[in-house]
């Protein structure tokens, strides 16, 4: 019996995943991972993101799903280059799959990458895929709990997006409570409250995201 470690696993992504941000980094691309569950608003926020940053960025994204292509169809329509990812029952993308995906794309016509994960607040916390940036998107449907039940996802990321706070006042949701779990397990992680469909919030976001970028030095 041959048994190999989960430890072992994690390690050999860890290094694909420097490989990828040192590709990115030679291309001058920064890259961002859009966590959260799904139906959080993952799509819908890029692309409101994309509309704020049309004339600051050039935008592609890898979409990662279990199955199908309509986020990627999407994409498509509002003209942002796109790769799909169907993973097939694996509940998370790993820095192979986008070391593969990055294949398909042009980065010398690229300088913000997206990519949108699984939706999952579980596996997708342990894989880095070569991000400068992870954002982790909660809606307001999904309850205010969310951190202390998933810490890990939480806890790792650079910035929380509330989405769909337009619905807050017909739900039990308190923005104050995920805002304190946010702030004791990522101090340095700013909240933004965003309705992306009335626009709400997103230029703010959008503010952030490119200065935070712009002022992200090569990690490797």
């Amino acid at each position: 019996m041959k048994i190999v470690a989960a430890k072992k696993i994690l390690k050999i992504n860890d290094q694909l995943a420097a490989e990828n941000r040192s590709q990115f980094d030679a291309a001058k691309v920064r890259v961002v991972n859009v966590v959260g569950s799904p139906g959080a608003g993952k799509t819908t926020l890029l692309e409101a993101l994309f509309a704020q940053l049309k004339s600051r960025r050039r935008p592609a994204v890898i979409e990662g799903d279990i199955a199908g292509s309509i986020d990627s169809e999407r994409m498509e329509r509002i003209g942002v280059p796109v790769v799909q990812i169907n993973t097939d029952g694996a509940c998370h993308l790993d820095a192979n799959m986008i070391a593969n995906a990055v294949k398909e794309l042009d980065l010398t016509a690229v300088d913000l990458l997206a990519i949108e994960n699984i939706g999952n607040l579980v596996c997708t916390a342990g894989f880095d895929l070569g991000e400068h940036l992870r954002i982790v998107v909660l809606s307001t449907a999904e309850g205010d709990d969310k951190a202390v039940k998933y810490p890990a996802i939480f806890q790792g990321s650079d910035a929380l997006v509330i989405t769909k706070i337009d619905l807050a006042p017909h739900l039990n949701f308190k923005p104050e409570r995920i805002t304190a779990d946010m702030k004791r397990l990522a101090p340095d992680a700013p909240v933004f409250q965003v309705s992306a469909t009335r626009g709400d919030g997103v230029a703010p976001l959008a503010d952030w995201l490119s200065q935070t970028l712009a002022a992200t030095k090569p990690l490797n």
